[in-house]
């Protein structure tokens, strides 16, 4: 009978002493962040980790510089070992082109919906008198007219001429506080107002960072009322601090009272 038991003993501590080895218990390390790198930079920090990457799918955002990581899995700061195979999605080198479509006549509202639907946006809106507001006018890329059928990158920006009729010059600024970019830039165009200049606190240091980001200052600040000339620029800054995106309290008008 004690035979019986030292040999399970001793079976218990040879799979444990095993399984140690081959787990490599407490030789894990924390996955480096790779976004933004280029593949050759992400493969050299990767080296002396022994981690396997593999470039699984790509897309092309145009904010990004190309051919940089744009996401990881596993994510960032997960607890891995050696030989860990790492999933990789970069940003394409070179983005298809899509046919311009004709928007003359449209209305801004329709004009953005054919421009989402070939994967291009609207860019500046210039206004000008005519008869209806928000008509489409004129199609421009890059200042010069674009004729429709006109092949472009996707993800470019239209510029826009647009009629504005008398009496209906002015605009209220929308309340953009923690919407993410792409969310405020669509608002601001909604409300017939211009995207000024867009800049980053110190808390946004990576690409995945950039794409987190939230607005949480703008200039000129909301307005209840309309009171600024339709195409004003509107300038926002983003952050992923959460402190700074806490939200605040706005002051009652009389008109809310």
């Amino acid at each position: 009978m004690l035979w019986i038991i030292v040999f399970l003993v001793l079976l218990f501590i040879g799979i444990y002493s095993f399984l140690h080895l081959f787990t490599r218990h407490g030789k894990g390390f924390l996955l480096p962040d790779f976004s933004g790198l280029s593949l050759v930079e992400a493969q050299e920090a990767a080296r002396p980790l022994h981690l396997r990457l593999e470039v699984t799918d790509s897309l092309y955002i145009p904010e990004l510089p190309g051919g940089v990581v744009f996401r990881q899995v596993p994510p960032p700061g997960r607890h891995v070992k050696k030989n860990r195979r790492v999933e990789l999605t970069i940003n394409s080198l070179l983005p298809r082109q899509v046919a311009v479509p004709s928007l003359v006549g449209f209305s801004l509202r329709q004009a953005k919906a054919e421009l989402a639907a070939i994967g291009l946006k609207p860019g500046r809106l210039i206004y000008t008198p005519d008869l209806a507001t928000n008509n489409v006018m004129q199609q421009l890329y890059q200042g010069q007219p674009i004729a429709p059928g006109a092949p472009i990158n996707i993800y470019s920006a239209i510029d826009l001429v647009l009629g504005m009729a008398p009496g209906h010059e002015l605009a209220y600024i929308p309340m953009l506080f923690g919407k993410s970019l792409e969310a405020a830039l669509d608002i601001l165009s909604d409300h017939s107002l211009n995207t000024g200049i867009i800049t980053y606190d110190q808390s946004v240091l990576t690409a995945a960072d950039t794409l987190a980001a939230r607005v949480f200052r703008q200039s000129p600040d909301y307005s209840q009322h309309p009171e600024w000339p339709l195409g004003t620029a509107v300038h926002l800054t983003l952050t992923i601090n959460p402190d700074l995106l806490i939200p605040r309290q706005i002051p009652l008008t009389e008109d809310d009272l």
